[in-house]
């Protein structure tokens, strides 16, 4: 059973920017401790995912 959400204009903006921002720190960190390691690789990764997070969600 799926359950959908809906987002207003504003929660959506606001929720797209944050997850922009997360992962944009995650990023930062990732290459902050060693973009070539095994920790800034999965830092990128997860920053990378968050930051596309919310292309995935409609906004109606």
């Amino acid at each position: 059973m799926t359950e959908t959400v809906e987002l207003t204009e504003r929660q959506y903006r606001l929720l797209d920017t944050t997850s922009k921002l997360v992962g944009l720190g995650l990023v930062a960190a990732g290459l902050e401790v060693g973009g070539g390691t095994p920790t800034g690789i999965a830092l990128a990764l997860a920053g990378a995912a968050c930051a596309t997070a919310t292309v995935f969600i409609t906004n109606e």
